[in-house]
């Protein structure tokens, strides 16, 4: 009977502790966002332990998420100019769960699909090709799902907000909003530092001015552009027709390249699933522009900054092509090689060398390793 009322009075400390624990680590996190941003950048940059890679990049997308909840919490003078891929994202998480769901899953599949590539190859090339065409007809069909939700709209690449600024200056504000509750402040204890001014009836707190050789450049950033104005919703037409056609066959490029590519898995310098593959994207863009052409008014110069920055992402993604299936087995892999091999023994560039031995084994063996979506 003791020892029930011993774990009965400890249970409840027990329960409150991973909560606390929560909380500790998101206001660490708010107040070193910075110094976070920088850890995390520099460990997927250098390390090579793929487990660890995924790690750090799911760890990342939680770090997203209470980073935002902090911004949401700013005053509004003090809150940043979102850019317009995180408005309209912004927009459609808060207005549908299921597109938020869907996202977050896209993401984290994305993010440790090749982990699981690696996991699937030490049972066999079969297995293998099984496992990457299941989570390429996963993903294509999360793609198909926020095409829907967004009512045929072209996807964004990431689908989530993107991180925007540190903020680790909720420091100077909180302290004294705290300050304010204790009573009404003297002139004596205005503060005035690095933040800008602190207001001492209200405790909101007026940004510092440019230095006078920033005049031009902090009005600029004040200025308002036609898509600041828009709607998030309409920061993106909708697609009909061939450009609807065009999108699908974005979204379906990788799943009809994975199965091309595990029907070729026997010869890897098959140019057959490249040329596929290379020409079902290329098609799609051609098509999309096309649509662009007849739809808007102004064609592709009436595009929104949002639609412009998104194709210019697919633009450089095309690139790609030429570090997967046959282009890269029978040219670019001689041509890194060569390169890795004039680099070796060489003060410092032997440690360039080094890495491009050590990616050139990950593209030669994991279908993941270009992949782009």
């Amino acid at each position: 009977m003791e020892i029930y009322n011993q774990v009965s009075k400890r249970l409840p400390d027990a329960l409150v502790a991973p909560p606390k624990w929560g909380n500790m680590y998101g206001d660490f996190v708010t107040k070193n966002a910075s110094s976070v941003s920088q850890i995390e950048s520099a460990l997927r940059s250098l390390t090579y332990i793929i487990p660890v890679h995924s790690g750090v990049q799911l760890l990342s997308l939680y770090h997203d998420s209470l980073l935002a909840r902090a911004i949401s919490r700013l005053p509004g003078i003090q809150k940043p100019h979102p850019t317009s891929h995180n408005r309209y994202t912004r927009f459609w998480t808060q207005k549908s769960p299921i597109y938020k769901r869907i996202a977050l899953t896209l993401q984290m599949i994305q993010y440790t699909e090749l982990l699981w590539e690696m996991a699937a190859k030490r049972k066999g090339e079969r297995v293998r090709w099984r496992v990457v065409v299941l989570l390429e007809v996963v993903k294509a069909i999360c793609r198909l799902l926020l095409l829907r939700f967004t009512n045929s709209r072209p996807l964004l690449s990431p689908p989530l907000p993107e991180r925007e600024i540190d903020p680790s200056s909720l420091d100077g504000p909180s302290s004294g909003g705290d300050e304010m509750h204790q009573g009404i402040e003297s002139p004596s204890s205005i503060r005035f530092d690095e933040l800008g001014w602190e207001m001492p009836r209200t405790g909101l707190w007026l940004p510092k001015l440019p230095d006078s050789s920033d005049i031009s450049d902090y009005l600029l950033s004040k200025v308002l552009t036609a898509d600041d104005i828009k709607p998030p919703k309409v920061l993106l037409h909708r697609v009909t027709g061939q450009g609807q056609l065009a999108e699908c066959l974005y979204i379906l490029r990788p799943v009809l390249y994975a199965l091309a590519m595990q029907h070729y898995s026997g010869d890897k310098k098959s140019w057959t699933p490249w040329l596929l593959g290379l020409s079902i994207e290329y098609g799609s863009r051609q098509l999309a522009k096309k649509d662009f052409h007849e739809r808007v008014a102004g064609g592709l110069r009436g595009l929104t900054s949002l639609e412009r920055e998104e194709l210019k992402k697919r633009g450089w993604a095309f690139g790609w092509w030429a570090m997967r299936g046959a282009f890269y087995e029978n040219i670019t892999k001689s041509c890194l090689q060569s390169v890795a091999g004039k680099l070796r023994n060489k003060p410092l560039l032997d440690m360039v060398g080094g890495i491009i031995e050590d990616y050139e084994y990950l593209w030669d063996q994991y279908y993941f390793a270009s992949a782009t979506m």
